[in-house]
């Protein structure tokens, strides 16, 4: 990476940054996945955590994986999401979920992990090399008003890709979206160019969850970063955001 897009990429994280800021949160990027899991332990009104973030199940550290957690200013958890770098530089996504489906299936969905299998995307046989999964992504919704519909999200998978972009420049990037989020756009508002259907067949061939894969190569990472931030320019929406992470605690 050049020096001056290494200073762009300094730019616009300290802007993400401070422009989070205003609307209260704090924000915290960090590698040291025991950390992690104490934070997502203490969130009660969560699914578990997944597996591929999980330093119990997973060998996960500074090499290959960072987490970016939110904090209001009650010093609660408001918002998560991780990225793990993957080398499938001899194997395809697809033969990679294969092997390594257990740490992908969202916990309890299906009857049998063994038995239960990813298919759909045409995408699954052409993404290889270093390839970046993101997963993890929470914030609290809270309706029209909430932080998802004024414009947080955005900036948010922005912060991440800009680190990761900086730190691994991978060949593609990927994340799983429930069809509900997916077919209403989710992954643009994630910043992601592409999206197929997908399906997690269990083992009587029912469908235990319906994810859609998500995802971008290295040249849609490039022109995604070549554009500058969103801001969050309107002080009704700053009030408006700030209101909603006041006190996850109190409001479940």
């Amino acid at each position: 990476m050049s020096v001056r897009n290494v200073v762009d990429m300094v730019m616009n994280v300290s802007g993400i940054i401070k422009e989070l800021e205003t609307t209260g949160m704090r924000v915290v990027v960090g590698d040291d996945f025991s950390e992690y899991r104490v934070y997502r332990n203490s969130q009660t009104n969560r699914s578990a955590m997944y597996p591929m973030f999980d330093v119990a199940c997973s060998y996960i550290d500074d090499t290959n994986g960072f987490w970016i957690c939110g904090f209001n200013d009650a010093d609660e958890l408001v918002h998560t999401q991780a990225v793990r770098l993957l080398d499938l530089n001899n194997i395809s996504l697809a033969q990679h979920l294969n092997v390594h489906r257990h740490k992908y299936i969202t916990p309890y969905t299906t009857p049998d992990l063994d038995l239960t299998f990813y298919q759909g995307p045409e995408a699954l046989r052409s993404i290889t090399g270093r390839v970046c999964y993101h997963g993890e992504f929470w914030l609290p919704a809270r309706g029209l008003g909430g932080p998802r519909a004024q414009g947080v999200t955005p900036l948010l998978s922005r912060l991440l890709f800009e680190v990761m972009h900086n730190k691994w420049d991978p060949n593609y990037t990927f994340a799983f979206v429930p069809k509900q989020l997916a077919e209403k756009g989710a992954h643009m508002r994630y910043g992601y160019s592409h999206c197929e259907p997908g399906k997690w067949i269990g083992p009587d061939q029912q469908v235990t969850e319906e994810d859609y894969l998500v995802w971008m190569s290295a040249n849609d990472m490039i022109n995604a970063l070549s554009q500058p931030p969103q801001s969050l320019n309107s002080s009704g929406k700053v009030s408006a955001i700030r209101e909603q992470l006041t006190s996850v605690a109190a409001k479940g």
